[in-house]
């Protein structure tokens, strides 16, 4: 006899557990915004002008605690901060489970251009009403109803259909088996440098220009089919450091990992692509012929060298050691790597036991900001200390392909340190504008252009 009520409570415990996923996401954004407003409250909002703000301070110490990236990191507390002081009222629906996180995506998206705060809270009570009815319904009817909502109230806030050019792209994934997808298939190395060449010509605007990082890597597909090396700059401005861009030629340079008998022909062991994954042994023979090949040394041939930069063969070995930034949950490749000092040279030696790779920003966090601490280990293996007395450690990620790269090298002592100098902060790189002065500028410059289109077409009455 077929027993329908069991089947109907494993109905019945899924449904649970999908209101529970939505209310855990939503607690763990408004966290994620909590700790942030408070620890840049403690902080005092004291280095709005560092590169390294206060923002920043927040989103490293959260996404070592979380061991996600520092953009995922800065992701969640940018939703959690819009939740708790732009949407109280939806978060409180959001909260207990109603509303999918996608929709609440779509809202976040299609409300951020509001900021008279009678009319956000107007909209807020809205979607906190209906929200809970459009789970089901894609994200284009979700943005459609939210913009009918916005468009009656503040018409200047609507995100125009042309600003769906925000969010344009060239995407590169890696799907293993030795290849990334770019609209289809190639190899791993050619995929890797169209993708490399993309960011490269991207960040020769300056920072004034008004488009997004990947809107600018959309514009440079032109630009580097024909050999540029750089993009003109939208930003508008007479005195652009960027002005002048021309098209001339140029070349990228990508690293791929491998043992001496891939390159022989002797083994069938694949290569490495650092972030794109495994490149076939056959593959490696075909790039061989335009290949440069720099042997990297063994741990135990390095030892302590002269002066504050690193040789290039002890910079190679630490790049291959290591991969990407060293910082807990950080992943930014070896291109956009720092070969970092742990204890401060000149206290500290240059040697593979005392350096390690570390991404601008959190090379700035490590340098002048006080609270975090690291140490070494003659394996390369770092252990963290935060601000609020945690640590955290990370392991070498190219001796997880390559295990010799992990062998120990000289355990050192080093003198003891000094304290920091109390006028550091002076040589802090600072920003032209803080984050929270830019984000108004994007939004006044939207709603400009959206005030302008209404000028041009009003609507008819």
């Amino acid at each position: 006899m077929f027993d329908g009520s069991a089947v109907a409570t494993h109905l019945d415990s899924t449904r649970e557990h999908l209101r529970a996923e939505r209310a855990a996401i939503a607690d763990k954004l408004i966290s994620a915004g909590t700790f942030a407003l408070a620890r840049m409250a403690e902080l005092g909002h004291s280095h709005q002008d560092w590169i390294v703000d206060d923002w920043e301070l927040a989103a490293a110490e959260l996404g070592a605690d979380l061991g996600i990236s520092r953009g995922r990191a800065c992701t969640q507390m940018t939703h959690g901060r819009a939740l708790i002081q732009r949407l109280p009222g939806f978060a409180e629906v959001f909260r207990t489970g109603a509303v999918d996180f996608q929709v609440f995506l779509v809202i976040f998206q299609r409300t951020a251009l509001i900021v008279d705060p009678d009319i956000l809270a107007v909209i807020d009570s809205q979607v906190a009403e209906a929200a809970p009815h459009w789970n089901a319904l894609s994200r284009d009817r979700v943005a459609e109803l939210v913009d009918w909502m916005v468009i009656e109230v503040d018409p200047e806030a609507v995100r125009r259909a042309r600003e769906s050019r925000r969010t344009r792209s060239i995407t590169v994934e890696p799907i293993g088996d030795g290849m990334v997808e770019i609209y289809g298939r190639v190899d791993a190395a050619k995929g890797a440098t169209f993708d490399h060449g993309l960011d490269a010509l991207a960040r020769t605007v300056c920072p004034d220009d008004p488009r997004s990082f990947q809107e600018r890597r959309a514009d440079a597909v032109e630009p580097l089919t024909l050999g540029a090396k750089s993009i003109p700059c939208l930003c508008g401005r007479e005195d652009c450091p960027s002005a002048g861009n021309e098209v001339a030629g140029g070349h990228i340079v990508i690293h791929v990992l491998a043992e001496q008998p891939t390159l022989t022909g002797e083994s069938e062991r694949p290569a490495l692509l650092p972030g794109y994954g495994a490149v076939h042994a056959d593959q490696v023979q075909q790039m061989l012929p335009n290949a440069v090949v720099r042997p990297v040394p063994e741990a135990g041939a390095l030892g302590t060298e002269p002066g504050y930069h690193p040789s290039k063969k002890l910079g190679d070995f630490v790049r291959c050691r290591d991969l990407t930034c060293r910082w807990p949950g950080c992943r930014t490749p070896i291109e956009r790597c720092d070969i970092d000092h742990t204890v401060p040279w000149p206290y500290g030696v240059t040697h593979p036991s005392n350096t390690k790779l570390f991404c601008r920003i959190h090379h700035l966090i490590k340098t002048f900001c006080t609270g975090w601490s690291d140490s070494q280990e003659p394996d390369g293996t770092i252990t963290f200390t935060t601000p609020n007395g945690r640590t955290y450690t990370t392991k070498p990620g190219g001796a997880l392909f390559f295990p010799q790269l992990s062998r120990p090298t000289e355990a050192l002592t080093h003198p003891p340190t000094p304290p920091p100098h109390p006028l550091r902060g002076l040589a802090v790189p600072t920003r032209r504008r803080t984050r929270a002065h830019n984000q108004a500028y994007r939004i006044a410059h939207e709603r400009a252009r959206n005030r302008a289109d209404i000028e041009a077409d009003p609507p008819p009455f």
